[in-house]
């Protein structure tokens, strides 16, 4: 099958002819239709992620159809349109059994602990807790984007964040997640202000419904954050995953206000510095946030079904796989307006 093969980190992807996967007992292989480029596989080719050995497919947010179903697997079959999250979880640790599956202990990643999405052919492990239904009314390419980035940016809003109607949220980071929770935010009520460096990305978020916007290069965001909301949001995410996200989504919170780490912050980047004196003086949460489970899925597809989320909106652009490998090998200098999808 072909595949895009990350062969030495921090160099292009290849295409190249690889060997189809094997069907585990647990586990279906899906027939990949469309796999979209986020910053998380960047992180994989750079060579940040220690799960990820060479030679190694990346991808871990995709949309196909069911190819071959394992002896064990009772939910599904061949032909079934379905997704996934990234974190496939096991479904009988402590964690999987208190219904936090995000956080498995004994989780798999395609594209970061066994090969990914960026192929024809990719492996869901234990199928019957993991992969997730498509209604008619989503295609593939909406699809695609759901398995990390508008996933992750609804649980982190929603669930996580306890997001409130009326009440003022700051996105730092106007990416794939980014844009998905300014989205979420509007539609459950709130007053959003997106944070960026890129103009492109401010204006996307504008029409995704940011009530204001704040272009990081023109001052200290914090301040600006504090002044558009009259005072400090009371929810702030650093979607993106830099220090400077992460301490600026924090200084511009309100007293008690609750920031969200939801942009990796992996070791390989130097571990950040964290202005814990205002966490401390305003009696803030600082929460993380990793995906969400498939359990989670319906109430979130229920709502796109609707047409009250709208999350193929947020894909600027379709490529072909083999378009793909450039435009990974550069996100981390040159991401993306908007979200990207590899059609396959």
């Amino acid at each position: 099958m072909k595949a895009l093969l990350i062969e030495v980190f921090g160099t292009e992807p290849v295409l190249a002819d690889v060997a189809e996967p094997d069907c585990p007992p647990h586990g279906v292989v899906v027939r990949v239709e469309a796999t979209g480029l986020c910053r998380s596989d960047w992180h994989a080719l750079m060579g940040h992620d220690d799960d990820v050995v060479l030679p190694h497919v990346p991808g871990h947010e995709f949309a196909g159809v069911v190819a071959e179903v394992g002896a064990d697997v009772v939910g599904w079959s061949v032909g079934d349109r379905v997704t996934t999250p990234f974190v496939n979880a096991c479904g009988t640790c402590a964690e999987c059994l208190a219904g936090d599956h995000q956080v498995c202990a004994r989780q798999t990643q395609p594209g970061f602990t066994r090969w990914g999405s960026f192929a024809e052919l990719v492996v869901v492990d234990h199928a019957d807790v993991n992969l997730v239904g498509l209604p008619d009314a989503v295609d593939a390419v909406t699809a695609a984007g759901l398995g990390c980035r508008f996933a992750t940016a609804f649980r982190a809003v929603v669930e996580v964040g306890r997001v409130r109607a009326g009440e003022w949220v700051a996105v730092h980071g106007c990416g794939g997640v980014g844009l998905s929770a300014v989205m979420i935010a509007r539609a459950c009520g709130a007053r959003v202000v997106a944070v960026d460096v890129a103009p492109g990305a401010l204006e996307l978020a504008g029409r995704f419904g940011a009530d204001a916007v704040v272009d990081a290069r023109s001052g200290d965001p914090a301040t600006a954050v504090r002044e558009v909301s009259g005072g400090g949001v009371r929810l702030s995410l650093d979607a993106l995953g830099s220090e400077a996200t992460c301490a600026a989504s924090i200084a511009g919170l309100a007293r008690r206000g609750r920031h969200v780490q939801v942009g990796l912050l992996p070791p390989a980047m130097g571990l950040p510095r964290v202005p814990m004196h205002l966490v401390v003086a305003g009696e803030l949460e600082v929460l993380g946030s990793h995906g969400m489970a498939a359990r989670s899925y319906p109430a979130m597809l229920d709502l796109v079904a609707a047409g009250r989320l709208d999350p193929g909106a947020l894909v600027s652009r379709t490529v072909t796989l083999a378009e793909a490998g450039p435009l990974l090998a550069v996100m981390g200098s040159a991401p993306p307006t908007g979200v990207v999808v590899a059609l396959l």
